[in-house]
């Protein structure tokens, strides 16, 4: 059987409904701006899966609009992800939140990492390129925890190198694990953790961001007390992992998103609110 085939999508739909998203289809979450579940073609087409699966969220009018590639963390791709996938989408933003695992029908992957999530990014990069009603060179890889690791993976020079044109104009990275990491990126980063994330450790964010990085782009890394990993999901989706804290944070989440906000309306739109500044 093909990896494209009816039988095998419709599995794929249904493992994505089990995760939570075609819930959130059905029962019609943020239906005044609601997106669509789509397929596109995987970063290389001759491997498994050669389509991956994704929820895409696009403003009225014909754009040219900028874009936002959202990924997910370890535990999957859950409702959560559709209601940052509108929130773009009202902000003015075309968004692609991606399903790495559900379009491979495989369960979490936290402890694990999942590299083939940072080449998922430049497929749906180059998906969103060829769309004429997106600015190509105004698109944003968003990630959270795991999403985030991979996000900065698509921005630090020589980590990946893929065979199309297209690279990213900005990543804006939610909790991701820093350690080891360089701090020599080919697009202006914004990375937001809690100081007392025992997953990601914010220690490690510092250390990245105050290695010499001169002809790189810039890193803002803004650290919140007292907040934990997930900070910013209401509910959290979430594997048993035992020692580790995950918890919602109101004011460090409403905080982060307007930085959120901010950054990409400086680098996608050219506005010029006041920048969030490293700490």
């Amino acid at each position: 059987m093909q990896a494209g085939s009816p039988d095998r999508v419709d599995r794929r739909l249904a493992a994505i409904r089990a995760t939570g998203l075609g819930l959130a289809l059905v029962l019609g979450v943020g239906a005044a701006h609601a997106g669509a579940l789509i397929e596109f073609p995987s970063f290389d087409e001759r491997v498994y899966p050669s389509r991956l699966l994704g929820y895409l969220s696009r403003p009225d009018g014909p754009g040219p609009f900028p874009a936002v590639v959202v990924l997910h963390g370890c535990p999957g791709f859950f409702a959560g992800y559709v209601e940052i996938a509108d929130q773009l989408k009202s902000w003015g933003y075309v968004a692609l939140a991606v399903d790495s695992l559900g379009s491979r029908e495989i369960g979490p992957r936290c402890g694990d990492g999942f590299p083939a999530q940072a080449t998922d990014a430049y497929a749906a990069l180059k998906y969103l390129s060829q769309d004429a009603s997106v600015d190509a060179a105004r698109i944003a890889v968003l990630g959270y925890s795991m999403g985030g690791e991979s996000a900065l993976s698509t921005v630090e020079r020589g980590r990946i190198d893929p065979p199309f044109p297209e690279k990213f104009a900005v990543a804006v990275v939610y909790y991701p694990w820093c350690r080891g990491r360089s701090a020599m990126v080919s697009a202006p980063v914004l990375i937001l953790i809690g100081a007392e994330d025992n997953v990601a450790s914010a220690a490690s964010c510092r250390e990245m961001v105050a290695q010499p990085h001169d002809g790189g782009a810039a890193i803002d890394l803004i650290v919140y007390p007292g907040a934990h990993h997930n900070f910013n999901f209401r509910v959290l989706t979430f594997p048993r992992w035992p020692g580790r804290w995950l918890e919602y944070n109101e004011a460090a989440a409403q905080d982060a998103e307007a930085k959120m906000r901010a950054f990409l309306a400086v680098h996608l739109r050219g506005t010029s609110p006041d920048q969030p500044k490293a700490k």
